[in-house]
């Protein structure tokens, strides 16, 4: 699956990124639930029909995601693989895999970051909560009758980046060498949902599978008669999840502009775990993907 491409994040001069690992929910996973026992799936059609000739990856979504993204945005490969993909090359986990698991929760931050912190993890990016009220399940389930964004979630939201905030920059000071890298993603995503023309979008206030009011995961197939005919003019694909346009709206400016924040005039290769390794077997000795992914997804 490995193709290098050229990525168009300019990093500081001597610097290099050569993997990505991602841990999280249904908007990173690449396809781990696809061999989980979970009904959290999405390895079916209409998901993925716009991915790599229409294959329904596992992925939430029409196409790629921000992990996908973020690899083919760094030059390292065009997508991230699961690493619960049966599949999977030793070789991929040279340069990244997803962990992340549709449908998992949140789990105790500083715990599991120095978890990460602990086996070499130096440079870490982690997202802020979007703004839930405004997803279109939330706004049909709580939004009243002209199904409006819930406030009350929004709030809720807010209050938990603000303490994310808070926590990475303590986080920071107590981690010798540690860049952790608060990326918000609630306010643009609020500015997408509140003014989608302004980025070329025509629809915010639902999602493109069937009547994209609360479609999502088994809901969302190929028997709902009402799927959009043009996802390009939708913000989301299905009621939670973003199309890959919204993806790429959202993330490759944050990406651009953030890069340079993993580093602030370091000149070193990003992390000790982002030694140029010449074997899996010389980095398996430090630590075991199964190992981390068992631990993070508990």
């Amino acid at each position: 699956m490995t193709k290098i491409v050229g990525g168009i994040v300019q990093l500081p001069d001597g610097v290099v990124v050569p993997a990505v690992l991602a841990f999280g929910d249904s908007i990173v996973d690449t396809g781990n639930n696809n061999n989980l026992v979970t009904i959290a799936k999405a390895n079916y059609s209409p998901y993925g029909q716009n991915f790599l000739g229409g294959f329904p990856s596992g992925r939430f979504c029409n196409g790629k995601i921000p992990s996908d993204l973020i690899v083919n945005e760094l030059g390292i490969k065009e997508v991230l693989p699961a690493y619960l993909d049966p599949k999977l090359q030793p070789v991929e986990l040279l340069t990244g895999v997803s962990f992340a698991s549709g449908g998992s929760g949140y789990d105790p931050l500083t715990a599991k970051l120095w978890e990460l912190y602990e086996i070499g993890a130096r440079r870490i990016a982690v997202t802020s909560a979007p703004p839930l009220g405004c997803l279109p399940a939330q706004r049909t389930l709580a939004g009243g009758k002209q199904r409006e964004c819930a406030e009350e979630q929004n709030e809720a939201s807010a209050l938990f980046n603000s303490k994310l905030s808070n926590a990475l920059d303590q986080f920071n000071k107590d981690c010798k060498h540690l860049r952790a890298v608060y990326i918000d993603i609630f306010n643009p995503l609020l500015d997408l949902i509140k003014n989608p023309r302004s980025y070329g979008f025509e629809v915010s206030d639902r999602g493109c599978c069937g009547t994209g009011l609360i479609e999502t995961s088994l809901l969302c197939n190929t028997m709902n008669p009402f799927t959009c005919k043009d996802v390009t003019k939708y913000v989301f694909w299905d009621s939670y999840h973003p199309t890959e346009k919204a993806y790429q709206t959202l993330f490759i400016p944050i990406l651009k502009r953030k890069a340079s924040s993993f580093y602030c005039g370091d000149r070193r290769i990003a992390g000790e775990l982002a030694t140029r390794v010449e074997s899996w077997e010389a980095m398996s000795d430090k630590v075991r993907p199964r190992e981390w992914w068992l631990r993070m997804n508990p």
